[in-house]
C-alpha cells in the first residue's frame, strides 16, 4: 500500500508558502515567525503523551482521542505565509514539519508500542553520542548519567518515580504489543533482558543499598522486568511476520522526516559505491605502504593508556596547527572522557580493533562529542534548534559530519607521520557501508535481521566484524528499529560533501580562498538540523529541498 501524504506541500522555494488543503483554505494564516516558535512550543508539549499509572500512555485509544488536537496544530502550521521569512526561518518551519511528519509515520506505521518490545526499555546507563537516544524510545526513560551518587533528594525522587514506572508500562506493553515483527520481538527480549542486569547495578552505586526507599524501587523495576521478559519469551512462537517497513514507507519516511532527498533505490546505489570505493582505496593503501612496518595493537593497558593519550594530543593538535576548525577549551575534554581503555584481544568489538591499533580515526569520529559540547555549553540562539530533534531526524547531519570528517582530515594530512592508518579509515568506510547496506535489504523485507548482519560481517574488510557479535547484533537491531539511521554514516557524508562542493564554488566564483575552518565553523553554528537544511542555508541551494518536494507531488 502506497503511503499516504501527510500534507499537500508544494514550492514552498518558489511561493514562499505551504499549499493548503481544501479545508485550509479559507482560513488566514499568520505570517509572523514568533508564532512558528509559539506554535513549536504548543507541539513539543502536545507530542509528550498523558501518563497512565505514573507511565506514558501509548494505548490505541489514547492516540485516537488525541488526534484532533494534532490535526489542528498541523493544519496552523501548514498555514502559515512564510513568503518575507528568511531562510533560516524557513528551515526551522521545515523542522517543524518534519517533527510532525515524524508523529504522523510513527502513528500509520512505525509504532514502536505496538510492534518493538526494546520501545519499552526505560533505564539508559551512557550519553549516546548524539544529540538524543538513538531509535526510538519512550517518553519516560531514566538517563542515569544525568545522577550523581549518593542520590540528592530531588534526585532520589525523581529516580524513585521513573523506577515505580517500570511495572505500570509493562503491564501496558502486554496489551499495546500485538504486532507481529519477529525480528523486532527475538531482538527486543535482549534488551529487556540487559535492562535487569543494569538495574542490578543501581544497587552496587553509593549510597543505594543505605535508602531503603530507591533499593526497594530497584528491587521492583528488576521483578518487573524479569516478568516482563519471560512473557517476550513466552509469545516468541507466535510472531512470524516481517520486521521491516518496505521500500515505499521507507522512501517516504527518509523524505518527509529525516529530510534526505534521496530514495530507499537511491540509498542502495550510493552505499554500494562507497563500499566498492572504500575496498579499493584500502587495496591501493595496502600497496602503497607494503614496504612500511605493519600497525601493531596496545597489548596492554599501559600500553593502550600511551596511545589513547598520544592520539587525541595529535588529533588537536592538527586541528590547531591546520586551522581546520576553531577549537573551544572544552573540546580537549570532552574528547578525553571518552578515549576508552584496553580490552583484550579476544574481546574487542570492531571499532575497538581499529583503536587499539590507532584511535586517531576513531576520535575524529568523536566530533560527536565537541558537537554535544558546544550544544551543552552554547545552546543555539534559535529555540527550534535548541533542543534534539525529534525522531533522530538529526541524522543526516551528526552521523554524517563525524563519519565525513575522519576522511577529511586524512585528507588534510592527519596520518602524514604514519601512512599505514589510512587503512584503517577506509576499512571503517567500508564497515559503515556494509552495515547500513544490509539494514536496507532488511526494511525492504528483502533479507531477515541476520542475513542483513551477513552483508555487515562478509563485507567488512580484515573479518574484523567476525571477532565479536554484540555489536553486530546492536547495530543491526537499532537500524531495523530507526528506518535511515544505518545509512545515515554514509548518505550524510555525501550530503555534506555536497555541501562542501556548493560552498567552495561560491568561495571559488567571489572569488575568495576556500578554507575548511570557515566550512565547519559554519556548518556547527547551524546547529544540529538535517544536512539538507544546513545545505540551504549555509549556500542558498535549494536543490535538496526541491527534490523533496519533487518527490512529495510526484507521491
Amino acid at each position: 500500500m502506497s503511503p499516504r501524504p501527510f500534507f499537500t506541500f508544494c514550492f514552498l522555494l518558489l511561493l514562499g508558502t505551504a499549499c493548503r488543503s481544501d479545508s485550509e483554505k479559507t482560513a488566514k494564516g499568520s505570517n509572523k515567525y514568533a508564532d512558528l516558535v509559539a506554535l513549536f512550543k504548543s507541539w513539543r508539549a502536545f507530542e509528550t503523551p498523558p501518563l497512565l499509572d505514573g507511565a506514558p500512555d501509548y494505548r490505541a485509544a489514547t492516540f485516537k482521542k488525541r488526534e484532533p488536537v494534532f490535526k489542528i496544530l498541523q493544519s496552523q502550521l501548514l498555514a502559515m505565509d512564510t513568503s518575507a521569512w528568511s531562510t533560516p526561518e524557513k528551515v526551522d518551519w521545515m523542522i517543524v514539519w518534519a517533527e510532525m511528519n515524524g508523529y504522523d509515520f510513527n502513528q500509520r506505521v512505525l509504532q514502536p508500542w505496538v510492534r518493538d518490545p526494546a520501545f519499552y526499555t526505560t533505564l539508559y546507563l551512557d550519553r549516546s553520542d548524539v544529540p538524543a537516544h538513538e531509535g526510538p524510545t519512550h517518553h519516560g526513560v531514566i538517563d542515569l548519567w544525568t545522577y550523581t551518587f549518593p542520590l540528592k533528594q530531588a534526585q532520589k525522587e525523581k529516580l524513585i518515580d521513573g523506577l515505580l514506572s517500570i511495572e505500570p508500562l509493562h503491564l501496558q506493553a502486554r496489551k499495546n504489543l500485538v504486532g507481529n515483527a519477529k525480528d523486532l520481538w527475538i531482538a527486543g527480549i535482549r534488551d529487556i533482558r540487559a535492562q535487569s542486569e543494569n538495574l542490578k547495578g543501581i544497587l552496587d552505586l553509593p549510597g543505594v543499598k543505605e535508602d531503603p526507599q530507591v533499593e526497594k524501587a530497584v528491587q521492583a523495576g528488576i521483578a518487573s522486568t524479569d516478568r516482563f521478559a519471560d512473557w517476550l519469551e513466552a509469545e516468541a512462537s507466535k510472531k512470524t511476520g516481517p520486521s521491516g517497513i518496505g521500500k515505499e514507507n521507507y522512501t517516504w519516511y527518509l523524505q518527509n522526516v529525516h529530510l534526505v532527498p534521496l530514495t530507499w533505490e537511491d540509498e542502495v546505489m550510493i552505499l554500494k559505491r562507497e563500499l566498492a570505493r572504500a575496498w579499493t582505496a584500502l587495496k591501493l593503501e595496502e600497496h602503497r605502504n607494503r614496504k612500511l612496518p605493519l600497525l601493531k595493537a596496545a597489548n596492554s593497558p599501559e600500553e593502550y593508556d600511551v596511545l589513547a593519550k598520544k592520539s587525541a594530543q595529535s588529533l588537536m593538535s592538527f586541528l590547531e596547527k591546520e586551522d581546520m576548525m576553531t577549537l573551544r577549551d572544552y573540546f580537549t575534554p570532552a574528547l578525553e572522557a571518552h578515549l576508552g581503555k584496553f580490552v583484550p584481544q579476544e574481546k574487542r568489538n570492531f571499532f575497538w580493533i581499529t583503536a587499539h591499533y590507532d584511535p586517531r580515526p576513531l576520535y575524529s569520529h568523536f566530533y560527536h562529542w565537541f558537537e554535544l559540547a558546544l550544544m551543552d555549553r552554547e545552546p543555539h540562539a534559535r529555540e527550534i534548534r535548541r533542543q534534539p530533534l525529534l525522531y533522530n531526524i538529526f541524522d543526516s547531519h551528526n552521523e554524517g559530519i563525524a563519519t565525513a570528517v575522519e576522511e577529511m582530515f586524512m585528507q588534510a594530512g592527519l596520518y602524514d607521520d604514519n601512512p599505514r592508518v589510512r587503512e584503517i579509515v577506509y576499512i571503517m568506510i567500508a564497515q559503515r557501508a556494509a552495515r547500513g547496506l544490509g539494514s536496507l535489504y532488511a526494511h525492504a523485507n528483502e533479507m531477515t535481521m541476520q542475513e542483513a548482519g551477513g552483508i555487515h560481517s562478509t563485507y567488512t574488510p580484515r573479518g574484523w566484524m567476525k571477532t565479536e557479535k554484540e555489536l553486530l547484533i546492536f547495530e543491526q537491531h537499532l537500524y531495523l528499529r530507526q528506518p535511515g539511521y544505518g545509512t545515515s554514516y554514509i548518505t550524510g557524508k555525501y550530503l555534506i560533501e555536497n555541501m562542501l562542493m556548493d560552498y567552495a564554488r561560491l568561495q571559488e566564483s567571489a572569488p575568495q580562498p576556500f578554507q575548511i575552518k570557515n566550512f565547519l565553523d559554519q556548518f556547527n553554528a547551524m546547529g544540529d538540523i538535517p544536512a539538507v537544511l544546513g545545505h540551504w542555508e549555509m549556500t542558498g541551494s535549494d536543490e535538496g529541498v526541491r527534490k523533496i518536494l519533487g518527490e512529495l507531488e510526484n507521491n
